[in-house]
């Protein structure tokens, strides 16, 4: 396991420090989740020249918001403003969307390339920087993620990194749709601008 000591004072203060913070936000099997998602996130970075101190750090706080009750998603969606369209989902947006706002506010991480990749880990975006793309697909294919398909994401993603967001693009889409569950715009968006790209 690796374990970076923090030195670009990105969150002002150490590993331990930001683990101890989220560890009072979620119930240990989401814990365990996010440490598996961090490791994932290094291995993927360091094989596609992303900043190591960057993807521990967003891959540790991409659930940090996840067990919040929805009372305060709510109440953050209109205290900071945020596009009132978010009020018609549920926590699977309001996590990652919603929680990037907290993370800015309590754990004084300002940087826009993890906040956009907490934003986005669900979601996907039409144009995503390599650290986002690491984020998006760490959560997805984290060792202990069993599901019809992971084995061959797995594999997309070892190969291609890009290759592997469209994998999760065209699959979540899929499931959504096989399961009569909202699509989130930016959702189906994400399936537009990679699937198509990385077709045969």
């Amino acid at each position: 396991m690796t374990e970076l000591t923090y030195q670009a004072n990105i969150f002002p203060g150490t590993r331990q420090e930001l683990l101890d913070r989220i560890s009072q936000q979620l119930r240990p099997k989401r814990f365990h989740h996010v440490l598996r998602v961090e490791q994932t996130a290094l291995e993927l970075a360091a094989k596609n020249d992303v900043d190591l101190e960057r993807a521990s750090i967003a891959g540790l706080v991409h659930d940090y918001a996840k067990q919040r009750p929805d009372e305060d998603f709510i109440a953050a969606i209109k205290a900071y403003q945020l596009n009132p369209e978010l009020l018609h989902y549920g926590n699977a947006i309001w996590h990652g969307v919603v929680g990037a706002e907290l993370i800015k506010r309590e754990l004084h991480i300002y940087d826009e390339d993890i906040l956009n990749a907490v934003r986005h880990h669900t979601t996907g975006d039409v144009y995503m920087t390599p650290l986002e793309q690491v984020i998006y697909m760490a959560d997805y294919i984290e060792p202990a993620r069993d599901f019809p398909g992971v084995a061959e994401a797995r594999q997309v993603t070892a190969k291609d990194l890009g290759a592997g967001v469209a994998f999760q693009a065209q699959h979540t889409l899929q499931y959504l749709i096989e399961n009569g569950l909202p699509v989130y715009p930016k959702s189906l968006a994400t399936y537009n601008a990679w699937v198509p790209r990385y077709q045969n």
